[in-house]
């Protein structure tokens, strides 16, 4: 128009060439522009990308297109499906985690940006792994334990690496073998408190009598390098 006219107009009609919404506003009345100046920022909002983060141990069991369900507080009763499309090829050195993509369809405009969420992520099933209820695990200190019965009564703490979670269960990959029986927290409950500080207290007596060993044992060591650099 200002071509046509050679006219400058106080304001113009400027038609976005893209459907969408307008989630940035970059001027404002009166000021200054140059053919740099972003004005607006238009995002089609049908379509949405959600960004999840992976725990490292999580990753080998996850995929791309696996089937993604989301839930927001800010819209309950609501569960939006979804895939997982991408998967960044580095991890956060702070959070240890990985960044993942996933595409939720958004028709109705209900999904807005820089929403927070609850994701599940639905992988590949597991086979031959040994599965206990998240209930019986007890936070100890720096590490992760169970209680594994070893007579009416009696319990053996066993410190143990986890895996994948789901549904209240979690994956054992190394502390307790297929068939062992291992206490929740409704047992604790019913045996007494007394059983329970007397297994933990064993289990912390079994870890400093390994550190003295182990100490001894280099002390040794030290002594008999000692010695024969004498004999020499």
């Amino acid at each position: 128009e200002l071509e046509q006219t050679g006219k400058v107009k106080k304001a113009l009609h400027i038609h976005s060439p893209v459907d969408g919404i307008v989630v940035k506003v970059g001027v404002r009345k009166g000021q200054y522009v140059t053919p740099k100046t972003e004005l607006y920022m238009i995002a089609d909002l049908s379509n949405i990308w959600v960004y999840a983060d992976i725990y490292e141990y999580e990753l080998p069991w996850v995929a791309i297109g696996d089937k993604v369900e989301m839930t927001l507080a800010a819209i309950p009763g609501k569960t939006f499906t979804g895939h997982l499309s991408y998967i960044y090829p580095y991890a956060d050195s702070k959070t240890r985690t990985i960044k993942a993509r996933l595409i939720f369809d958004n028709k109705e405009l209900l999904l807005k940006p820089e929403m927070f969420a609850n994701i599940k992520i639905f992988a590949g099933k597991q086979t031959n792994v040994i599965v206990i209820p998240k209930e019986a695990v007890v936070q100890s200190g720096k590490f992760k334990q169970v209680f594994v019965v070893t007579a009416p009564g009696k319990f053996e703490p066993r410190r143990v690496k986890l895996g994948l979670e789901s549904d209240g269960r979690v994956v054992v990959l190394s502390g307790v073998t297929a068939g062992e029986e291992v206490v929740t927290s409704a047992q604790f409950l019913i045996d007494s408190e007394s059983n329970l500080r007397e297994a933990t207290a064993k289990m912390m007596e079994n870890l400093k009598e390994n550190a003295k060993k182990k100490k001894s044992t280099d002390q040794d060591q030290d002594k008999t390098t000692e010695t024969r650099q004498n004999d020499k």
